[in-house]
């Protein structure tokens, strides 16, 4: 399968997307309230990603079975719902890519379409200058991230209200290192 630049036209198909990944590949991992939550207060489309032309989706016959993307904005997870007005871009020189926003239908998982998408955005980053990413990574995702070759650098938590909070794993990673880490500098 293939990846795609993400359109404006993607949005509601890639909320759907997001709600349905969440809800199902979470389970295990967080609670029913946790999930819930998590879905008002953090996951969702992040549009400047899609307006940046570094977010991508790959199409099933049925719809997007996976989108995600990188960035080189300071935000470093969340959607539009968590955002402030403005998100300055990064040094490439001096600052890590953002791995942002990676979601997998349920029917699509584990059939290395996450490891699709982040090797387009390792090699959309390398030409963009970066040599290291870096992302906040949900529980469920932390061992994928882990095969790709990112360390965990802070074990944090964020609150969702109402006495809610959600488990979060610091990453990162340089560029094409790790036995999965995409693409390779020669």
């Amino acid at each position: 399968m293939i990846a795609r630049i993400a359109t404006t036209a993607d949005i509601p198909a890639l909320q759907e997307l997001i709600t349905l990944s969440v809800r199902e590949l979470s389970a295990g991992f967080y609670t029913t309230a946790q999930i819930e939550a998590a879905l008002i207060a953090v996951f969702g489309v992040d549009t400047q990603l899609i307006a940046d032309g570094t977010y991508f989706v790959i199409d099933a016959p049925t719809g997007p079975a996976a989108a995600g993307g990188w960035s080189f904005r300071r935000t470093l997870y969340g959607g539009d719902q968590m955002k402030g007005v403005t998100d300055p871009t990064l040094d490439a020189a001096t600052e890590p890519a953002r791995i942002r926003a990676f979601f997998v239908h349920p029917e699509w998982a584990r059939r290395g379409l996450a490891r699709t998408l982040y090797a387009e955005c390792s090699r959309a980053a390398l030409a963009a200058g970066f040599r290291t990413f870096e992302l906040m990574a949900t529980l469920p995702g932390e061992p994928l991230y882990a095969a790709l070759g990112f360390s965990a650098l802070e074990r944090t938590s964020i609150s969702l209200g109402k006495g809610v909070e959600l488990p979060l794993v610091r990453m990162r990673c340089r560029i094409g290192e790790g036995s999965e880490g995409g693409v390779t500098r020669s």
